[in-house]
């Protein structure tokens, strides 16, 4: 996961990006994680991730294994994951991020992924 977060801060480190569009990016990183079987990294990219017990932990990763188990059922898996766009809340400091869900089966889903900065880095609300 740290590879991956440094990639995208160094692409970004050339010109500004704005945080609805970086919310994006690190949205997809998790997913994308998430669909390489790294279920521990797309646990740690939640942002209250530093505050739950090991064993609550073990059972997110658990839930996240499930997940990708129920559609590989469902849709013979996810192909791939695409950003579509980001929706900033400067009320509430979060951003909306929208995701494409592609599916092995020719079907597509719209998700959106609530973002948070926490210190400096888009994590998972």
């Amino acid at each position: 996961m740290l590879l991956s977060l440094l990639g995208i801060f160094c692409a970004c480190s050339k010109k500004e990006i704005k945080p609805e569009e970086m919310a994006l990016r690190m949205a997809k990183v998790y997913y994308e994680q998430l669909l390489s079987g790294d279920y521990a990294s797309f646990v740690d990219g939640m942002s209250y991730n530093d505050t739950v017990v090991p064993a609550y932990r073990e059972q997110l990763i658990t839930n996240m294994k499930m997940y990708i188990g129920q559609q590989e059922k469902e849709h013979q898996g996810i192909r791939q994951v695409l950003p579509l766009r980001a929706v900033q809340d400067t009320v509430s400091h979060t951003v909306n991020a929208f995701l494409m869900m592609c599916y092995n089966d020719s079907t597509k889903e719209q998700v959106v992924v609530p973002m948070v900065e926490k210190n400096g880095i888009w994590m998972m609300k």
